[in-house]
């Protein structure tokens, strides 16, 4: 890719998994890579076990809230990695999809917040990787 590339991350809620891998993308990434996430049913806010979790690693993920998913955002997107959605998120050819199966932080202690979190930090940096080969 000449420009550059635009990652859509989407879960539900949009308040945990995408949430976090948006702020993981931003934290090891910076600007090199436009970063969005939205959910299929927006929460009201951010998990704060998720907030609290990022915390943790010095990443704030309170600066945008919640959001509902559009067919704007896949559209404008060169990966959409979505996180249990389902088939909620719309195609469009020539797209990277990914599907990451990861644990739904709603309702989990902070203990299973961190493993999620540790597991999307190292699919985050596989992705930067190979975006990087682009």
């Amino acid at each position: 890719m000449t420009r550059k590339p635009t990652v859509l991350f989407v879960c539900v809620h949009n308040a945990g998994r995408s949430q976090m891998a948006a702020g993981w993308l931003n934290h090891l990434a910076g600007d090199r890579i436009d970063i969005r996430s939205a959910g299929s049913e927006p929460a009201e806010q951010i998990n704060p076990v998720a907030v609290q979790a990022m915390a943790e690693v010095g990443i704030d993920i309170t600066g945008e809230p919640p959001r509902k998913l559009t067919t704007e955002d896949v559209s404008q997107a060169d990966v959409v990695i979505t996180m249990g959605c389902g088939d909620t998120c719309p195609i469009f050819p020539g797209k990277r999809y990914e599907d990451w199966d990861l644990t739904d932080p709603a309702g989990q202690p902070v203990e299973v917040v961190r493993e999620v979190r540790d597991g999307i930090r190292d699919r985050i940096q596989v992705l930067i990787t190979d975006l990087d080969r682009l």
